[in-house]
């Protein structure tokens, strides 16, 4: 005792100290604070190329809705000129003298095809994320239930058996030709029945995990079907969710962009409608650009839309956050 006190110069009690025993204290686990959303964009951006591909995904959605409210586009603007029409970018350049607006040349109609395209693609991709908004909200609310309670199981079965069996372009084609071909019909068209395949998916997902001890604890205690579904189950599917959706986002662009090309689109002009238009410019030589700027733009955002999904999806899922 004596050498502890002259090696660390303090006395007995200093030394030595009686130190209280709290039951709950002593229950307390020292752990860092957990955070699931933070986890998630601290592992999505853990890496680079996420990134990148999140840098581009918004600047492309930021410059279809932004540039087409400070531009006065008019597609018809040149139509009596004939000498406006199907210029390559170097000669609208030189005909129209610089600017933004001409560096993919010009169109059919003298409208430059630049503008065209991000006037398109603004109308594309609110198409794309209202329909999935409906869409996922409708299927995963549905899914859940459905997965979860077996009265609505056996009447959702029949439903998804007649409809789940008929090929969904021929749905959207059929209703797409039925009413005038408007914004809110292709929304209705990809929207009526949707939501089915999402929701059989999440019943898939449900019915795996509905018989997990927590879940037959809520059912013991009296919880209602409905707030088992929405408080027990689609938290713990978060990842599933996200990665779901990275795939209908797409999916409603190249639905759009097919029935525009064979002729079933929207009037609007959209991508699909603009690559309709300039089918025949895809082998005329001077004219390739009106066929393949709207051809390029929609892949990019179609690509970066499923790559940052799919990215997020597996970000979301709390064994990577380890």
């Amino acid at each position: 005792m004596e050498d502890l006190n002259k090696k660390y110069n303090m006395s007995d009690a200093e030394l030595f100290a009686f130190v209280d025993h709290n039951d709950l204290e002593s229950e307390k686990i020292t752990a860092p604070r957990y955070s699931y959303w933070k986890s998630v964009f601290r592992v999505f951006f853990q890496k680079k190329i996420n990134i990148v591909i999140l840098g581009l995904l918004v600047f492309v959605i930021a410059f279809a809705y932004i540039y087409p409210t400070v531009t006065n586009y008019d597609p018809f603007a040149n139509l009596l000129d004939p000498n406006s029409k199907h210029l390559n970018p170097a000669a609208a350049i030189k005909y129209f003298g610089f600017d933004l607006k001409w560096i993919l040349g010009a169109g059919a109609s003298g409208e430059p095809t630049f503008d065209a395209i991000w006037n398109g693609s603004r109308i594309s991709i609110s198409l794309a994320f209202l329909c999935a908004a409906i869409n996922m909200t409708i299927g995963v609310c549905i899914g859940s239930v459905w997965g979860f309670s077996k009265k609505v199981d056996t009447v959702m079965m029949f439903v998804y058996n007649i409809v789940g069996n008929v090929p969904t372009i021929l749905i959207i084609s059929v209703l797409a030709m039925l009413f005038a071909p408007t914004f809110w019909t292709m929304v209705f068209a990809l929207t009526i029945v949707g939501w089915i395949g999402i929701a059989y998916f999440i019943r898939t997902q449900v019915v795996i995990i509905r018989e997990r001890e927590y879940n037959l604890a809520s059912r013991c205690l009296g919880t209602s079907t409905v707030k088992i579904a929405m408080k027990n189950i689609l938290p713990f599917m978060t990842s599933v969710i996200v990665t779901l959706l990275a795939t209908e986002l797409p999916s409603y662009i190249s639905y759009e962009v097919f029935l525009a090309y064979i002729g079933l689109g929207m009037g609007d002009m959209s991508l699909g409608r603009l690559i309709y238009n300039a089918e025949n410019a895809m082998v005329t030589p001077g004219w390739e650009m009106e066929f393949w700027s709207p051809v390029a733009i929609s892949a990019v955002i179609t690509v970066v839309l499923y790559v940052v999904g799919q990215n997020l999806g597996d970000a979301s899922d709390p064994r990577t956050h380890m």
